[in-house]
């Protein structure tokens, strides 16, 4: 059997990243995916400036160059009227404010992006069909197990297996997934589909009683992507890709504005998930094995930033890797960097969720109160330049 340098479990968006970020600076690195095909869901995906600067740090601003959007800005509308309000602008002042874009990206994407300059760097890194199963560890290496075909050896073995991961489980028990009452309907949709008072250029939060909806522009402008979350605790399964009914989803935003009603009514399938969480995690990294983006610190998505920790994840860990070599040394420093930002992260999250389903936005005075309390500029700058001016490529390991 054959001993590899590095494992990663897991092919998506973080593992991939990981993976290539190693490559990049020369380490030798595998990646094991249980799915027959390497892709991902049909939705869309913010970047802002702390996830571009880790996605052009590994070379991919070209190619994500040919399929991203770079939206303008960002805007608040209130649920049932309309009523709108500038959030932030975006665009070249990202740029100018943080050194790098904020961009919105077709899930599929930004993944094949990646997984075409892993598979150019490094040919057939990436092996499919391969379910891990379990594992065993010794203190030179890690035996990594799988439903079909032989066990891979490797000096360290990341999990980057998602919220379901194996590998966490393995290495700290099972736990159970807490459900926080909400539930996400999105979908895509062509353009040309789209009511014409909807935005095409900027990306746009609709806020109200006990939910919001989300949607910005993909693949250079040809496709809308939209998110509603609504809070219900009628429906605790997980997954992304249940698929529902255009009734469920528009009786879920009763009363809300009917230019949401005519996007939702143009999707093809709305798909939906119950929002879970798993507790933070004190610790990531057992011996040769650690976990990374959703196995060790799944969110609620609203901040936007689940798949930009996943990418600060990846460089910090190939970072520490290059540093102290393929040893227990080198997950140590990568977990003592980032656990407490990603758990910061997680929790500031979690306190949207009263920001942008306030009750007291049934009434159109309160809601105007609402909101020109919450979204003033030095509050909206207190809770995201924390996370943009962050530097993955050079924070000390």
């Amino acid at each position: 059997m054959s001993m590899n340098n590095i494992a990663i479990v897991g092919g998506g968006i973080g593992g991939l990243v990981a993976a290539l970020a190693l490559v990049r600076r020369g380490i030798d690195v595998d990646v094991y995916e249980q799915a027959p095909e390497l892709r991902e869901l049909g939705a869309g995906v913010q970047i802002s400036a702390n996830g571009t600067h880790v996605l052009h740090a590994v070379g991919l601003k070209q190619g994500l160059e040919n399929v991203q959007v770079l939206p303008a800005g960002k805007a608040i509308r209130l649920w049932n009227t309309g009523q709108s309000w500038k959030l932030f602008d975006l665009g070249m002042e990202s740029v100018g404010r943080y050194g790098y874009p904020y961009i919105t990206i077709h899930r599929g994407d930004l993944h094949g992006v990646i997984a075409q300059a892993l598979e150019q760097a490094k040919p057939g890194a990436i092996h499919l069909n391969r379910k891990c199963v379990g594992l065993s560890q010794s203190a030179d290496h890690v035996e990594l197990r799988f439903e079909s075909g032989d066990p891979v050896k490797a000096k360290i073995v990341v999990g980057a297996d998602g919220v379901h991961s194996v590998i966490r489980e393995n290495l700290f028990g099972a736990s159970k997934p807490e459900f926080c009452g909400i539930i996400a309907w999105r979908g895509v949709l062509p353009m040309e589909r789209v009511p014409v008072s909807i935005s095409r250029t900027i990306g746009t939060n609709w806020i109200g009683p006990g939910g919001h909806v989300v949607h910005y522009p993909l693949r250079g402008g040809a496709l809308l992507n939209i998110v509603a979350l609504q809070e219900r605790d009628d429906w605790k399964v997980e997954g992304w890709n249940v698929a529902g009914t255009t009734d469920e989803v528009l009786n879920d935003l009763r009363g809300w504005h009917p230019d949401l009603h005519a996007v939702f009514r143009a999707v093809d399938v709305p798909y939906k998930w119950a929002l879970a969480l798993r507790p933070t995690m004190n610790a990531w990294s057992k011996g040769r094995c650690t976990l990374l983006g959703d196995a060790c610190h799944p969110m609620v998505p609203f901040l936007a930033q689940g798949a930009v920790m996943a990418l600060e994840d990846g460089i910090v860990l190939a970072r520490a890797i290059e540093k102290y070599g393929a040893q227990p040394e080198a997950l140590s420093r990568y977990e003592a960097v980032r656990r407490d930002r990603a758990n910061k992260v997680v929790d500031g999250s979690a306190a949207m969720i009263p920001r942008f389903h306030n009750r007291a936005m049934v009434d159109a005075a309160a809601a105007q109160a609402h909101v020109e309390h919450e979204w003033q500029v030095d509050r909206i700058r207190g809770r995201y330049d924390w996370l943009f001016t962050y530097d993955a490529t050079s924070v000390p390991v």
